[in-house]
Protein backbone atom coordinates (compact mmCIF):
# COMPACT_ATOMS: atom_id res chain seq x y z
CA UNK A 1 0.00 0.00 0.00
CA UNK A 2 2.82 2.82 1.02
CA UNK A 3 4.62 2.22 -2.57
CA UNK A 4 1.16 1.99 -4.18
CA UNK A 5 0.23 5.90 -2.22
CA UNK A 6 3.79 6.99 -3.45
CA UNK A 7 3.63 6.08 -6.64
CA UNK A 8 0.19 8.03 -6.95
CA UNK A 9 1.49 11.35 -5.27
CA UNK A 10 4.53 11.25 -7.32
CA UNK A 11 2.45 10.63 -11.00
CA UNK A 12 -0.24 13.11 -9.71
CA UNK A 13 2.37 15.77 -9.13
CA UNK A 14 4.38 14.96 -12.29
CA UNK A 15 1.17 15.77 -13.62
CA UNK A 16 -0.02 18.80 -11.73
CA UNK A 17 3.43 20.75 -12.76
CA UNK A 18 2.96 19.53 -16.43
CA UNK A 19 -0.55 21.33 -16.70
CA UNK A 20 0.39 23.26 -19.56
CA UNK A 21 2.10 20.55 -21.59
CA UNK A 22 -0.42 17.86 -21.11
CA UNK A 23 -3.16 20.70 -21.21
CA UNK A 24 -5.00 18.80 -18.15
CA UNK A 25 -5.88 21.19 -15.66
CA UNK A 26 -3.98 21.23 -12.22
CA UNK A 27 -7.70 20.88 -10.03
CA UNK A 28 -8.75 17.55 -12.48
CA UNK A 29 -5.71 16.05 -11.30
CA UNK A 30 -4.99 17.18 -7.86
CA UNK A 31 -9.20 16.30 -7.15
CA UNK A 32 -8.30 12.30 -8.73
CA UNK A 33 -4.86 12.48 -6.59
CA UNK A 34 -6.75 12.77 -3.65
CA UNK A 35 -9.94 10.61 -4.03
CA UNK A 36 -7.92 7.60 -5.44
CA UNK A 37 -5.25 8.22 -2.28
CA UNK A 38 -7.88 7.62 0.31
CA UNK A 39 -9.63 4.91 -1.80
CA UNK A 40 -6.05 2.88 -1.84
CA UNK A 41 -6.05 3.04 1.59
CA UNK A 42 -9.74 2.32 2.45
CA UNK A 43 -9.27 -0.72 0.12
CA UNK A 44 -5.52 -1.83 1.71
CA UNK A 45 -7.33 -3.63 4.27
CA UNK A 46 -7.35 -1.04 7.42
CA UNK A 47 -10.18 -0.09 9.29
CA UNK A 48 -12.77 0.93 7.72
CA UNK A 49 -14.47 2.93 10.61
CA UNK A 50 -10.81 4.39 11.18
CA UNK A 51 -10.52 5.35 7.96
CA UNK A 52 -13.67 7.13 7.95
CA UNK A 53 -12.72 8.63 11.05
CA UNK A 54 -9.14 9.74 9.91
CA UNK A 55 -10.78 11.31 6.30
CA UNK A 56 -13.37 13.23 8.63
CA UNK A 57 -10.36 14.56 11.06
CA UNK A 58 -9.16 15.96 7.59
CA UNK A 59 -11.74 17.05 6.02
CA UNK A 60 -12.62 19.30 9.29
CA UNK A 61 -9.12 20.90 8.64
CA UNK A 62 -9.30 21.20 5.28
CA UNK A 63 -12.94 22.61 5.43
CA UNK A 64 -11.60 25.30 7.66
CA UNK A 65 -8.91 26.77 4.78
CA UNK A 66 -11.34 26.43 2.18
CA UNK A 67 -13.98 28.43 3.59
CA UNK A 68 -11.10 30.79 4.78
CA UNK A 69 -9.84 31.40 1.40
CA UNK A 70 -13.67 31.43 -0.37
CA UNK A 71 -14.89 34.25 2.11
CA UNK A 72 -11.66 36.19 1.41
CA UNK A 73 -11.93 35.71 -2.14
CA UNK A 74 -15.46 37.02 -2.26
CA UNK A 75 -14.99 40.24 0.07
CA UNK A 76 -12.21 41.16 -2.36
CA UNK A 77 -13.79 41.25 -5.48
CA UNK A 78 -16.77 43.10 -3.56
CA UNK A 79 -14.17 46.03 -3.20
CA UNK A 80 -13.10 45.23 -6.76
CA UNK A 81 -16.24 45.26 -8.19
CA UNK A 82 -16.55 48.48 -6.62
CA UNK A 83 -13.18 50.00 -7.93
CA UNK A 84 -12.32 50.64 -3.95
CA UNK A 85 -8.62 49.78 -5.00
CA UNK A 86 -8.44 53.06 -6.98
CA UNK A 87 -8.26 55.24 -4.14
CA UNK A 88 -4.86 54.00 -3.05
CA UNK A 89 -3.95 53.50 -6.59
CA UNK A 90 -4.63 56.73 -7.66
CA UNK A 91 -2.55 58.68 -5.39
CA UNK A 92 0.51 57.01 -7.00
CA UNK A 93 2.48 59.50 -9.19
CA UNK A 94 6.47 59.83 -10.25
CA UNK A 95 8.45 60.71 -13.07
CA UNK A 96 11.60 59.20 -11.29
CA UNK A 97 11.87 55.31 -12.08
CA UNK A 98 13.76 54.53 -8.96
CA UNK A 99 11.22 56.26 -6.81
CA UNK A 100 8.14 54.78 -8.80
CA UNK A 101 9.89 51.23 -8.27
CA UNK A 102 9.92 52.21 -4.35
CA UNK A 103 6.54 53.26 -3.97
CA UNK A 104 4.95 50.54 -5.75
CA UNK A 105 7.33 47.90 -4.42
CA UNK A 106 6.41 49.03 -0.57
CA UNK A 107 2.63 49.67 -1.24
CA UNK A 108 2.35 46.01 -2.76
CA UNK A 109 4.48 44.34 0.14
CA UNK A 110 1.86 46.18 2.70
CA UNK A 111 -1.69 45.75 1.33
CA UNK A 112 -0.22 41.89 0.66
CA UNK A 113 -0.33 41.16 4.08
CA UNK A 114 -4.04 42.79 4.33
CA UNK A 115 -5.04 41.18 0.94
CA UNK A 116 -3.02 37.73 -0.27
CA UNK A 117 -0.04 37.89 -3.03
CA UNK A 118 -2.15 37.03 -5.87
CA UNK A 119 -4.73 39.64 -5.43
CA UNK A 120 -2.14 41.83 -4.55
CA UNK A 121 0.13 41.66 -7.19
CA UNK A 122 -3.16 41.69 -9.61
CA UNK A 123 -3.73 45.19 -8.78
CA UNK A 124 -0.09 46.51 -8.84
CA UNK A 125 0.59 44.98 -12.26
CA UNK A 126 -2.39 46.87 -13.25
CA UNK A 127 -1.24 50.26 -11.60
CA UNK A 128 1.86 49.77 -13.41
CA UNK A 129 0.42 49.71 -17.04
CA UNK A 130 -1.16 52.89 -16.02
CA UNK A 131 1.92 54.29 -14.65
CA UNK A 132 4.85 53.05 -17.26
CA UNK A 133 5.05 53.26 -20.54
CA UNK A 134 8.77 51.41 -21.63
CA UNK A 135 7.95 48.08 -21.85
CA UNK A 136 11.00 46.81 -19.82
CA UNK A 137 10.79 49.22 -17.49
CA UNK A 138 7.21 47.48 -16.50
CA UNK A 139 8.38 44.51 -16.89
CA UNK A 140 11.40 44.69 -13.75
CA UNK A 141 8.55 46.41 -12.30
CA UNK A 142 6.15 43.34 -12.61
CA UNK A 143 9.43 40.92 -11.85
CA UNK A 144 9.53 42.97 -8.58
CA UNK A 145 6.05 43.07 -7.67
CA UNK A 146 6.52 39.58 -7.49
CA UNK A 147 8.79 39.55 -4.90
CA UNK A 148 6.97 42.33 -3.08
CA UNK A 149 3.60 40.34 -2.97
CA UNK A 150 5.23 36.55 -1.55
CA UNK A 151 7.74 38.56 0.89
CA UNK A 152 4.52 40.82 2.56
CA UNK A 153 2.29 37.82 2.18
CA UNK A 154 4.47 35.45 4.19
CA UNK A 155 4.71 37.96 7.83
CA UNK A 156 1.03 37.78 7.95
CA UNK A 157 -1.88 34.75 8.44
CA UNK A 158 -4.04 36.25 5.99
CA UNK A 159 -1.80 37.32 3.19
CA UNK A 160 -0.37 33.57 1.91
CA UNK A 161 -2.18 31.01 1.79
CA UNK A 162 0.66 28.37 3.22
CA UNK A 163 0.85 31.07 6.44
CA UNK A 164 -3.13 31.03 6.91
CA UNK A 165 -2.57 27.04 6.68
CA UNK A 166 -0.48 26.99 9.83
CA UNK A 167 -2.49 30.02 11.28
CA UNK A 168 -5.61 27.72 11.03
CA UNK A 169 -3.67 24.84 12.24
CA UNK A 170 -2.66 26.52 15.04
CA UNK A 171 0.87 26.64 14.05
CA UNK A 172 1.72 29.89 13.99
CA UNK A 173 -0.36 32.72 16.10
CA UNK A 174 -1.34 36.15 15.04
CA UNK A 175 0.51 38.62 16.72
CA UNK A 176 3.80 35.99 17.15
CA UNK A 177 3.78 35.42 13.67
CA UNK A 178 3.77 39.29 12.83
CA UNK A 179 6.26 40.10 15.04
CA UNK A 180 8.97 37.46 13.82
CA UNK A 181 8.58 37.34 10.41
CA UNK A 182 8.24 41.25 9.92
CA UNK A 183 11.90 42.21 9.47
CA UNK A 184 12.92 39.03 7.34
CA UNK A 185 10.47 39.64 4.72
CA UNK A 186 11.35 43.03 4.72
CA UNK A 187 14.87 42.17 4.08
CA UNK A 188 14.03 40.02 1.52
CA UNK A 189 12.67 42.67 -0.56
CA UNK A 190 14.89 45.34 0.30
CA UNK A 191 18.15 43.65 -0.36
CA UNK A 192 16.51 43.06 -4.33
CA UNK A 193 14.94 46.68 -4.23
CA UNK A 194 18.30 48.39 -3.14
CA UNK A 195 20.62 46.23 -5.92
CA UNK A 196 17.93 46.88 -8.29
CA UNK A 197 17.88 50.75 -7.35
CA UNK A 198 21.59 50.75 -7.87
CA UNK A 199 21.09 49.33 -11.51
CA UNK A 200 18.51 52.32 -12.91
CA UNK A 201 19.15 55.89 -13.59
CA UNK A 202 17.99 58.35 -11.61
CA UNK A 203 16.54 60.52 -14.22
CA UNK A 204 14.77 57.76 -16.14
CA UNK A 205 11.41 59.06 -17.60
CA UNK A 206 8.43 57.26 -17.08
CA UNK A 207 4.60 57.82 -18.13
CA UNK A 208 2.16 58.83 -14.91
CA UNK A 209 -0.92 59.05 -13.79
CA UNK A 210 -3.02 60.41 -15.82
CA UNK A 211 -3.53 63.84 -14.46
CA UNK A 212 0.36 63.85 -15.20
CA UNK A 213 -0.25 63.46 -18.84
CA UNK A 214 -2.84 66.03 -19.00
CA UNK A 215 -5.97 63.55 -19.61
CA UNK A 216 -8.47 63.75 -17.37
CA UNK A 217 -9.86 60.93 -15.02
CA UNK A 218 -13.52 59.37 -15.85
CA UNK A 219 -16.08 61.59 -13.83
CA UNK A 220 -16.93 59.59 -10.56
CA UNK A 221 -19.92 61.04 -8.66
CA UNK A 222 -19.92 61.37 -5.13
CA UNK A 223 -22.46 58.91 -4.63
CA UNK A 224 -20.06 55.94 -6.35
CA UNK A 225 -16.94 57.80 -3.87
CA UNK A 226 -18.90 57.45 -1.05
CA UNK A 227 -19.29 53.62 -2.36
CA UNK A 228 -15.71 52.97 -2.87
CA UNK A 229 -14.99 53.96 0.59
CA UNK A 230 -17.49 52.43 2.21
CA UNK A 231 -16.78 49.09 0.73
CA UNK A 232 -13.09 49.72 0.90
CA UNK A 233 -12.92 50.11 4.49
CA UNK A 234 -15.76 46.98 5.33
CA UNK A 235 -13.11 44.83 3.63
CA UNK A 236 -10.04 46.23 4.75
CA UNK A 237 -11.02 46.47 8.08
CA UNK A 238 -12.70 43.25 8.41
CA UNK A 239 -9.48 41.56 6.79
CA UNK A 240 -7.79 43.50 10.04
CA UNK A 241 -10.66 42.38 12.40
CA UNK A 242 -10.42 38.32 11.17
CA UNK A 243 -7.12 37.49 13.50
CA UNK A 244 -8.55 40.06 16.11
CA UNK A 245 -12.32 37.81 16.51
CA UNK A 246 -10.51 34.42 16.52
CA UNK A 247 -8.11 36.11 19.77
CA UNK A 248 -11.21 37.37 21.46
CA UNK A 249 -13.54 34.03 20.51
CA UNK A 250 -10.72 31.17 20.13
CA UNK A 251 -13.22 30.33 17.32
CA UNK A 252 -11.90 29.13 13.89
CA UNK A 253 -10.44 31.82 11.37
CA UNK A 254 -13.35 31.37 9.37
CA UNK A 255 -16.28 32.09 11.26
CA UNK A 256 -14.72 35.72 11.25
CA UNK A 257 -13.66 35.83 7.56
CA UNK A 258 -17.39 34.73 6.97
CA UNK A 259 -19.04 37.60 9.49
CA UNK A 260 -16.85 39.65 7.45
CA UNK A 261 -18.46 38.46 4.50
CA UNK A 262 -22.04 38.98 5.39
CA UNK A 263 -21.35 42.14 6.56
CA UNK A 264 -20.00 43.95 3.43
CA UNK A 265 -22.82 41.41 2.11
CA UNK A 266 -25.23 43.73 3.31
CA UNK A 267 -23.56 46.98 3.01
CA UNK A 268 -23.50 46.32 -1.06
CA UNK A 269 -27.04 45.10 -0.62
CA UNK A 270 -28.31 48.39 1.31
CA UNK A 271 -25.69 50.84 -1.23
CA UNK A 272 -27.49 49.86 -4.07
CA UNK A 273 -31.09 49.14 -2.94
CA UNK A 274 -32.71 52.37 -5.19
CA UNK A 275 -30.75 50.91 -8.36
CA UNK A 276 -32.78 48.44 -10.84
CA UNK A 277 -31.92 44.85 -11.23
CA UNK A 278 -29.29 45.16 -14.19
CA UNK A 279 -27.67 47.90 -12.48
CA UNK A 280 -27.22 46.41 -9.25
CA UNK A 281 -26.40 43.16 -10.67
CA UNK A 282 -22.68 43.93 -11.19
CA UNK A 283 -22.34 45.00 -7.28
CA UNK A 284 -24.05 42.04 -5.69
CA UNK A 285 -22.14 39.40 -3.99
CA UNK A 286 -23.76 36.85 -6.05
CA UNK A 287 -22.17 38.08 -9.01
CA UNK A 288 -18.33 38.58 -7.07
CA UNK A 289 -19.38 34.88 -5.84
CA UNK A 290 -19.05 33.67 -10.39
CA UNK A 291 -15.87 35.81 -10.66
CA UNK A 292 -13.65 34.04 -7.27
CA UNK A 293 -11.08 31.59 -8.63
CA UNK A 294 -12.99 28.44 -7.90
CA UNK A 295 -10.65 25.81 -9.59
CA UNK A 296 -8.34 27.12 -7.01
CA UNK A 297 -9.95 26.56 -3.62
CA UNK A 298 -11.26 22.67 -5.33
CA UNK A 299 -7.05 22.15 -6.06
CA UNK A 300 -6.70 23.19 -2.74
CA UNK A 301 -9.18 20.35 -1.73
CA UNK A 302 -7.67 17.47 -3.37
CA UNK A 303 -3.78 18.05 -2.46
CA UNK A 304 -4.67 18.81 0.67
CA UNK A 305 -6.70 15.22 0.79
CA UNK A 306 -3.75 13.52 -1.48
CA UNK A 307 -1.64 14.80 1.74
CA UNK A 308 -3.93 13.94 4.18
CA UNK A 309 -3.63 10.02 3.02
CA UNK A 310 0.01 10.28 3.32
CA UNK A 311 -0.16 11.42 6.92
CA UNK A 312 -2.51 8.97 8.10
CA UNK A 313 -0.86 5.89 6.69
CA UNK A 314 2.46 7.20 8.79
CA UNK A 315 4.52 7.75 5.01
CA UNK A 316 4.91 12.13 6.19
CA UNK A 317 6.91 10.71 9.48
CA UNK A 318 8.45 8.39 7.79
CA UNK A 319 10.20 10.99 5.49
CA UNK A 320 10.48 13.20 8.10
CA UNK A 321 12.80 10.37 9.92
CA UNK A 322 14.66 10.20 7.27
CA UNK A 323 15.27 13.45 6.48
CA UNK A 324 16.38 14.33 10.00
CA UNK A 325 19.05 11.45 9.61
CA UNK A 326 19.82 12.46 6.06
CA UNK A 327 20.08 16.42 6.29
CA UNK A 328 20.06 16.72 9.85
CA UNK A 329 20.26 20.19 10.32
CA UNK A 330 16.23 21.20 10.79
CA UNK A 331 17.03 24.84 9.85
CA UNK A 332 18.65 23.45 6.70
CA UNK A 333 15.72 20.75 5.75
CA UNK A 334 13.45 24.24 5.78
CA UNK A 335 15.61 26.51 4.21
CA UNK A 336 15.22 23.43 1.02
CA UNK A 337 12.08 22.98 1.60
CA UNK A 338 11.46 26.82 0.69
CA UNK A 339 13.90 26.62 -2.20
CA UNK A 340 12.07 23.57 -3.96
CA UNK A 341 8.56 25.46 -3.49
CA UNK A 342 10.07 27.39 -6.03
CA UNK A 343 9.66 25.14 -8.55
CA UNK A 344 6.35 23.16 -6.97
CA UNK A 345 3.29 24.55 -5.15
CA UNK A 346 3.74 25.34 -1.99
CA UNK A 347 0.43 24.58 -0.58
CA UNK A 348 1.08 20.91 -0.60
CA UNK A 349 4.87 21.28 0.45
CA UNK A 350 3.46 23.06 3.71
CA UNK A 351 0.89 20.69 4.03
CA UNK A 352 2.93 17.77 4.25
CA UNK A 353 5.37 19.54 6.16
CA UNK A 354 2.45 19.86 9.00
CA UNK A 355 1.99 16.04 8.41
CA UNK A 356 5.63 15.48 8.51
CA UNK A 357 6.45 17.31 12.36
CA UNK A 358 3.12 17.47 15.26
CA UNK A 359 2.32 19.96 17.40
CA UNK A 360 3.75 17.93 20.32
CA UNK A 361 7.08 18.12 19.75
CA UNK A 362 6.97 20.93 17.83
CA UNK A 363 4.29 23.36 19.27
CA UNK A 364 2.64 26.95 18.58
CA UNK A 365 5.10 29.65 17.45
CA UNK A 366 7.98 26.97 17.65
CA UNK A 367 11.16 27.84 15.45
CA UNK A 368 10.18 25.19 12.85
CA UNK A 369 6.21 27.09 11.91
CA UNK A 370 7.82 30.74 12.03
CA UNK A 371 10.58 30.10 9.54
CA UNK A 372 8.51 27.73 7.69
CA UNK A 373 6.16 30.46 6.99
CA UNK A 374 9.15 32.62 5.60
CA UNK A 375 10.80 29.94 3.65
CA UNK A 376 7.65 28.70 2.07
CA UNK A 377 6.31 32.14 1.46
CA UNK A 378 9.28 33.95 -0.07
CA UNK A 379 10.99 30.85 -1.63
CA UNK A 380 8.05 30.96 -4.72
CA UNK A 381 9.76 34.33 -5.94
CA UNK A 382 12.91 32.61 -6.91
CA UNK A 383 10.96 30.89 -10.05
CA UNK A 384 8.00 32.52 -12.60
CA UNK A 385 6.41 29.62 -11.96
CA UNK A 386 7.06 28.79 -7.90
CA UNK A 387 4.23 30.77 -6.50
CA UNK A 388 0.42 32.04 -8.11
CA UNK A 389 1.38 35.98 -7.54
CA UNK A 390 4.28 34.69 -10.45
CA UNK A 391 2.18 32.97 -12.73
CA UNK A 392 -1.12 35.40 -12.78
CA UNK A 393 1.74 38.58 -13.12
CA UNK A 394 3.20 36.15 -16.07
CA UNK A 395 0.25 36.06 -17.87
CA UNK A 396 -0.90 39.60 -17.33
CA UNK A 397 2.69 40.98 -18.91
CA UNK A 398 3.58 38.40 -20.57
CA UNK A 399 7.29 37.02 -18.94
CA UNK A 400 8.97 34.56 -20.37
CA UNK A 401 10.64 32.04 -17.72
CA UNK A 402 14.27 32.68 -18.90
CA UNK A 403 13.57 36.89 -18.96
CA UNK A 404 12.44 36.12 -14.95
CA UNK A 405 15.39 33.99 -14.86
CA UNK A 406 18.38 36.56 -15.95
CA UNK A 407 16.81 39.10 -14.35
CA UNK A 408 14.80 38.74 -11.24
CA UNK A 409 15.71 34.97 -10.10
CA UNK A 410 18.98 36.45 -8.37
CA UNK A 411 17.52 39.43 -7.09
CA UNK A 412 14.98 37.19 -5.20
CA UNK A 413 17.78 34.23 -4.33
CA UNK A 414 19.68 36.49 -2.44
CA UNK A 415 16.99 38.50 -0.66
CA UNK A 416 15.86 34.96 -0.03
CA UNK A 417 18.82 34.06 1.93
CA UNK A 418 19.35 37.59 3.59
CA UNK A 419 15.78 37.21 5.14
CA UNK A 420 16.72 33.69 6.04
CA UNK A 421 19.82 34.97 8.02
CA UNK A 422 17.92 38.02 9.67
CA UNK A 423 15.10 35.70 10.78
CA UNK A 424 17.87 33.33 12.19
CA UNK A 425 19.99 35.68 13.59
CA UNK A 426 16.75 37.23 15.39
CA UNK A 427 15.99 34.03 17.07
CA UNK A 428 19.64 33.69 18.26
CA UNK A 429 19.35 36.85 20.00
CA UNK A 430 16.35 36.49 21.28
CA UNK A 431 17.26 33.05 23.68
CA UNK A 432 14.44 31.41 22.81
Amino acid sequence: MITSLLILFVAGYLLITLEHAIKINKTATSLITGIVCWAVYALSGADPEAVSHQLGEHLTGVAEILFFLLGAMTVVELIDAHDGFTLITDRISSRNTRVLLWVICLLTFFLSALLDNLTTAIVMVSVARKLVKNTEQRRVIAGMIIVSANAGGAWSPIGDVTTTMLWIGGQVTTINIIRELILPSLVALLVPLVILTMRYKADTQVATSSARQGISRPYVTPAARRERRIMLAIGLGGMVFVPIFKTFTHLPPYMGMMLVLGCIWVASEVLHSDKDEAERQKYTAAYALSRIDAPSILFFLGILLAVGALESTGILRALAESLSRSVGNLDLIILLIGAVSAVVDNVPIVAATMGMYDLQTYPADAKLWEFLAYCAGTGGSMLLIGSAAGVAVMGMERLAFGWYLRNISWLALIGYVAGALVYLAEFALSGH
